[in-house]
């Protein structure tokens, strides 16, 4: 099965950076195939055999073991990247201002229906599957939406922009 790995918070601030050399080696060590990365912001493909949720605490805990890094990381197989894809809800007026929330476990539904769409205008939201779109027309300077998604998570989540996006989907079913 070929996987995409989110990893959350990766590169942000020198406290999280990692080399994605020595990412691309720990998926090695831990007998992960044809493994291969994109950007600095960590994301990372590969082949395994295995359930989502044993991959990505064996990732997270090499990550803690080998590189001191403490951080989520979130699957999703090259199909599911796919139907994120092809079920986007929304136009993609700028892949630069459009984004992905990747959700660990599904969102709640009820809690982010509940946000007012006045309170984050322009910014726009629609949610998928263990997913949330978002459209940012001002830029991701000073989002009125991310802390609301966040009162209302389920779980960890990360974000990355369309272009990231489509280009995971293309490296994942090359």
């Amino acid at each position: 099965m070929r996987y995409v790995a989110l990893l959350r918070g990766i590169n942000v601030n020198p406290a999280t950076a990692v080399a994605m050399a020595d990412l691309r080696a720990l998926l090695d060590r831990l007998g992960y195939g044809d493994v291969r990365t994109h950007l600095r912001s960590g994301n990372a493909l590969f082949t395994a055999d295995g359930d989502t949720d044993s991959i990505a605490a064996a990732i997270e805990r090499g990550l803690q073991d080998e590189l001191g890094l403490s951080t989520t990381v979130i699957l999703r197989t090259a199909e599911e990247l796919r139907g994120v894809v092809e079920h986007n809800p929304l136009e993609v007026r700028d892949p630069a201002r459009f984004a992905v929330v990747f959700l660990a476990r599904p969102p709640d539904r009820e809690g982010l229906a509940s946000i007012d769409p006045a309170a984050y205008a322009p910014e726009e939201m629609r949610i998928g599957e263990r997913e949330l779109y978002v459209y940012f027309p001002d830029g991701l300077r000073r989002p009125k939406l991310p802390p609301l998604l966040e009162k209302h998570s389920a779980g960890p989540a990360t974000m990355r922009n369309w272009n990231t996006v489509t280009r995971l989907l293309s490296l994942a079913t090359q």
